[in-house]
């Protein structure tokens, strides 16, 4: 972990691949949640990115 590293519990939001370590559930798994639920409240999008 370097200087600029922010612990999972201290941010925000988690990237896909953040959110799949720190509630150990698959990428694939996750994906699949935001393609079925497009317009839920919890989802942060940036661009075409979730």
């Amino acid at each position: 972990m370097t200087s600029y590293d922010i612990p999972y519990w201290k941010k925000y939001t988690l990237s896909i691949e953040e959110a799949a370590s720190y509630f150990r559930i698959g990428e694939g798994k996750l994906r699949k949640l935001v393609s079925d639920n497009p317009n839920a409240e919890y989802l942060l999008w940036n661009g075409n990115r979730v």
